[in-house]
This record gives C-alpha cells, sequence and structure tokens, in this order.
C-alpha cells in the first residue's frame, strides 16, 4: 500500500490495512486537523505515515519531545476548537498521565482521540500493563476495537463523541489489534478545514481547587450521559445464543470466535467495544440470560471485577469463570489454545492444541545490535577503557532504545532499567548509595524525552556518574523517526537543531566531550580521561544509525564490505569474543568468516584485530 492511499482512495473503496493505518484513515475522515505523537510500539506506524502525508492532507503533524507534551499539543487545539489526535504506546501514557487527568476536567471544544496501543506479552516493551484502568481513573469513555474496520470506524465515532460531550476518547489497542491487517471499507475523508481560536473561559479552562472541585463534579454529569450512550450503543453485540455466556472486548474477541466456531460450542457472546462508561444494565440482562459465564480479556480483569458488581448488586445467581478463579492467565496475551483450555476447565473435554502446532523447537533468536551499528563500537572502547583501569563493580544503569541490548554478552553494559530516561536518575541515586563507579547509557532521542530533568538534578546535588550519550541521529527502536537533535521535523521540513553538547554544558556539566564512536581508539582514550574524575561527566558518542548510514551509501553507488584474510589470522578471536559483530561467525573448518550478506562495511572491525587480518572487500 502507498501512503497516499490512504489519504486519496474514495468512499466505498475498499484497502488492506494495518490496524494503525486503519486509525489514520478514521482521523482523516472524522476531520482531523493536528497530530501529536512520540514514536513507540505497537503505535509507531500511526506516526510513520502521518508524517508521509500530513503536508497533503492539510494536517500539522509533529513527533514530540515525549507524550505528555504531544497529548498538551493535542489538548490546545482541541480547546482552540480543532480536533485534535494524539496516540502513543501504553507506558506513554503514564508519562503524558498527569495531564491527560487534567484534560477530563477541562474538556474539550474540538474532539480529541487519545489512542493508546498496548502491548500484551511485552514484545516491544518493559510491562503489560492494561490502560483501560486509566479511563476509570481519569474518568474518561473507553472504546475497545478488535480489527482494522472497528479501528477506522471508532477513531471517526470517537471524534464524533468527544465533541458533542465536550470530553476526550481514549482508545485502546493491543499488539494483534495495531498490526493486524484486514480489509476495511472506507468512508468520506472529511476536507473541510478551519482555524483555531481559543476563547477565554478560566472557571472551566483553569483547575485551581475552587474551580477544579466544580469540574470533577461537571465530569460525573458527563459520565452519567454518556453511561446511557453506552449501554443504548449498537456497537456492544451480542452473538450467538444459549444458557452459557461469554463477555469479552477487543482481540480476546477474536479468539472466542474463532473457538466457537473450530470447537463448534453452543456459546452466547457479548462483546463489548464501548466498555466504559460500563453498561450495567446491558451486562444485567446478559447475565440473566445465562446460567454460566465466562469473561475473556486481556490484560487485567477489569471487565470482569465490574461483572462481579453487577452481579452481586442485583443479586443473579450466575456461575463466573475468569482471571480470579484461575480459568483463564492474568499475564501475557492470548491466543485460541488459551481459551479453549479454559472452557474445557470448566465444561469438560480434552484439551487439544489444535491451533498453534509446530513438529519443532524454534531456536532462540534475542535481538542483537545490527551489523555496523555505532553502540557496538562505544559499548566496546568503554569496556577496554575500565578493562584497562582495572575498575571493579562498575554499574551500568541503561534506558529505553537499541542500546538496552547492551545487556547481552559480551558487553555485559547494561544493569538496571526502569523507564524513559531512568538511566540518569538511578545513576544518580546509586552514586550517593554506594561507591562504584557509575555509567549510565542514554539515547538521543531519550535524553530529550526524559533525561534533561534528571541531569539538571545530579548536576545540582553533586552526582558522580559518568553519563554516555548514544547520538545515532535518529529515533532507532521505533523506525527512524526524527528527534529533537537532527535538523528536520515530523513533516520533513527543515527544523532548527537542538546541540545536545550545548544542552549539557548550559546545565553546568564542565567535562562534556563528544566522539566518533567507529574511532575505537580516541573513544576509549576520552573515556579513559572521563573514569579518572569524579562528578557529573558526560561522553556524547554521536555516529548515525547504520540504517541510515546504509541508505545514504546506496543511494550513492558506494558498497563494499570486508573478509578476513586466513594468512594472517592467528585466530586470538577478538572480532568474535569481544568484538561480537552478528556478520561474524566460524565455519565447519573452525576458521573465523565474515557473512558478506550480512556485512555492512563500517570497518570498524578493522580496528579491533590485532593482527591486522582483517580487509576490504570492493
Amino acid at each position: 500500500m502507498r501512503p497516499e492511499e490512504v489519504l486519496f482512495k474514495e468512499e466505498g473503496e475498499r484497502l488492506f490495512l494495518l490496524g494503525n493505518e486503519a486509525a489514520v484513515r478514521g482521523a482523516l475522515e472524522g476531520g482531523v486537523a493536528v497530530v501529536a505523537t512520540y514514536p513507540g510500539t505497537p503505535s509507531s506506524e500511526i506516526g510513520d505515515l502521518f508524517s508521509a502525508i500530513a503536508k497533503e492532507a492539510g494536517v500539522y503533524f509533529e513527533f514530540s519531545a515525549n507524550e505528555k507534551v504531544a497529548l498538551e499539543v493535542a489538548a490546545a487545539s482541541s480547546v482552540s476548537g480543532l480536533r485534535s489526535f494524539v496516540f502513543m504506546k501504553h507506558v506513554g501514557l503514564n508519562v503524558a498521565s498527569d495531564s491527560f487527568m487534567s484534560t477530563a476536567y477541562t474538556g474539550t471544544r474540538g474532539g480529541l482521540i487519545v489512542l493508546s496501543a498496548d502491548d500484551p506479552s511485552m514484545f516491544s516493551s518493559q510491562n503489560e500493563q492494561d490502560n483501560r484502568i486509566y479511563a476509570r481513573i481519569g474518568g474518561v469513555p473507553l472504546l475497545e476495537p478488535s480489527n482494522p474496520q472497528e479501528v477506522k470506524d471508532l477513531v471517526k465515532y470517537g471524534l464524533d463523541v468527544s465533541e458533542e460531550y465536550g470530553l476526550p476518547i481514549l482508545i485502546r489497542t493491543t499488539t494483534r489489534v495495531s498490526h493486524m491487517r484486514g480489509i476495511v471499507k472506507l468512508g468520506k475523508v472529511n476536507n473541510s478545514k478551519k482555524n483555531g481560536f481559543f476563547k477565554k473561559d478560566p472557571s472551566r479552562f483553569v483547575p485551581v481547587p475552587d474551580f477544579a472541585k466544580k469540574m470533577h463534579s461537571t465530569l460525573m454529569e458527563k459520565l452519567d450521559t454518556i453511561s446511557k450512550l453506552s449501554e443504548m450503543s449498537d456497537l456492544n453485540k451480542i452473538y450467538g445464543s444459549g444458557d452459557i455466556g461469554v463477555i469479552t472486548s477487543g482481540s480476546s474477541f477474536n479468539y472466542v470466535m474463532d473457538v466457537i466456531k473450530e470447537d463448534c460450542l453452543d456459546l452466547k457472546v457479548l462483546k463489548l467495544t464501548f466498555s466504559y462508561p460500563f453498561p450495567e444494565k446491558l451486562v444485567r440482562d446478559f447475565l440473566l440470560s445465562v446460567k454460566r459465564v465466562f469473561i475473556v480479556e486481556e490484560v487485567e480483569p477489569v471487565i470482569e471485577e465490574a461483572v462481579f458488581g453487577v452481579a452481586g448488586r442485583y443479586k443473579i445467581p450466575v456461575d463466573m469463570h475468569g482471571k480470579t478463579d484461575g480459568t483463564f492467565p492474568r499475564i501475557y496475551e492470548y491466543n485460541p489454545d488459551i481459551i479453549s483450555g479454559g472452557f474445557k476447565k470448566v465444561l469438560g473435554g480434552e484439551i487439544s492444541k489444535k491451533y498453534v502446532s509446530f513438529d519443532f523447537s524454534l531456536p532462540p533468536r534475542p535481538p542483537v545490535l545490527c551489523p555496523g551499528c555505532p553502540h557496538r563500537a562505544t559499548y566496546y572502547a568503554l569496556k577496554r577503557a575500565i578493562s584497562k583501569l582495572e575498575l571493579p563493580d562498575v554499574i551500568f544503569p541503561s534506558d529505553i532504545g537499541c542500546y538496552t541490548l547492551g545487556i547481552q554478552p559480551p558487553y555485559r553494559e547494561a544493569d538496571y532499567l526502569l523507564s524513559m530516561g531512568s538511566s540518569i536518575g538511578t545513576g544518580h541515586g546509586f552514586s550517593k548509595a554506594t561507591g562504584q563507579k557509575i555509567v549510565s547509557f542514554i539515547g538521543d532521542s531519550t535524553f530529550f524525552h526524559a533525561g534533561l530533568p534528571a541531569l539538571a538534578n545530579a548536576v545540582h546535588n553533586k552526582g558522580n556518574l559518568l553519563l554516555t550519550i548514544l547520538d545515532n541521529r535518529t529515533t532507532a527502536m521505533t523506525g527512524n523517526q526524527p528527534g529533537l537533535s537532527v535538523p528536520l521535523d515530523g513533516m520533513g521540513d527543515s527544523a532548527p537543531e537542538i546541540s545536545i553538547e550545548n544542552v549539557v554544558k548550559s546545565i553546568g556539566v564542565d567535562f562534556c566531550r563528544t566522539v566518533d564512536p567507529y574511532q575505537i581508539k580516541n573513544t576509549e582514550e576520552v573515556f579513559e580521561q572521563a573514569l579518572k574524575i569524579d562528578g557529573v561527566r558526560v561522553v556524547i558518542a554521536k555516529h548515525p544509525c547504520a540504517l541510515i548510514s546504509d541508505r545514504e551509501r546506496r543511494k550513492r553507488g558506494v558498497w563494499f564490505t570486508f573478509r578476513v584474510n586466513h594468512d594472517k589470522c592467528k585466530m586470538r578471536m577478538e572480532c568474535v569474543n569481544s568484538w561480537a559483530c552478528p556478520a561474524f561467525y566460524i565455519d565447519e573448518n573452525g576458521l573465523v568468516q565474515i557473512d558478506q550478506k550480512l556485512c555492512d562495511g563500517c570497518g570498524v572491525c578493522v580496528q579491533c584485530c590485532p593482527e591486522k587480518a582483517i580487509e576490504v572487500v570492493k
């Protein structure tokens, strides 16, 4: 699919879209004018697609410094009368939550969608929190799509509801829904554009305590009104019949329907799509129509606890099975085998593994730093410097990004990680709690996302750590989106490049050096200098991501690789055991080789070989 198809295909036509791509079309059909995000899997494709088409669509789009800023950009646009869209991965809503909670109080004028892409089973995340809970603690209506068509329709519908009732709408997808591909029937793109204007109303938009009390009361009134909408909404549907029921939502609904079809089960299914405010009367009537009910949802028992409340309130004698009684697990994403097994625990019958079956075991495939990755050179040079200085028990606080892979051997330079930007704060904490040397790692995008306050804190409170900022000129892990330190914005226009070195020095860091990690000897020497002194020190390891370098070289028609000259090689194995680029391997004759399909020609390995046995292949 070409990006422009999402924008220009006509009403009634069909496209084979990812859930994330469908979200973009839904926003366009809903007349969205302002879009902001910080890239994070599994939501990244939404931003990538908007970045490609925003200008032609007449939409303002930006990759913000972090999710909190992105939400604030969208919220301000919304109260100025423009329909706005902000999206992020689930942990991003933690970052945005402070402003998200207040946005429910201040409300909206133009429609405002907040999409949270949750990640059950943690395919690319540090936790698998269930952000449906945010709807309840924030007092925000919640929509849960289960396929790309619903993603598209619910984004448009949510904008309408948000604008009508003056509340942001939370849409919760999961990895499977975000990355599922399906046929989507298109509606009409809303091309009507208008200029925003903010009409002042401090009693509504400035939540000082006196005003906030009234805002909270107003929010409760809005939720009472919207609860009638969720009760009557045709988004909540019943499938099938029988006296055994299933209440489900999101991607879990797909697994339930697969199992019902494959196992020929006679079950009555209530699918909740408009799931908060919780449709209590609808659920009550459903419970009264069955003798037994299963609650199937990922990850937390959010619906299940609400169903228990309904059953208790109305004294409905129905057997309930879900997470709390162990019928279904409370962790990880579901699949048809898990659902089928849960049903058979209660209903009886043999539990089979017919949905996913392999006759062989797949070998483990842990992620690795790419061939040519500048982070490998940084880790290698640092490890040599630490070894030369004979420093014991160095602590390596790490952060969120490709460089988290520094945890792997032979580098083993990742010891503690909490969240985006945490490496600096935890590094400072370790320096206060121990007498050990501290070397923290953070990426360029993550530094601007959440590292600045922690660095200022470490300087002011006289911390003692070496911070390594890995500046690969992009937000690499989520697909090479631009960050604040590159001269390009989210729509491809030139933008002021913010110098990391100038920012660091302005905070008060005296020792700040920028190195090219491809120059191993110089990088090693700078690390030695930094490790010999105390205080807050910063080394900026600056070199473009290998994906960027490779792309530029191919455009220029310049490509070469490297090979091992076995006449010179003495099998000291530095290249395999210490450098550890995945392009290196040992062949059936026990010789070190370089895979020509993997080698990207960075040439850094030449500097690592003590025998100079690695040479170029043109």
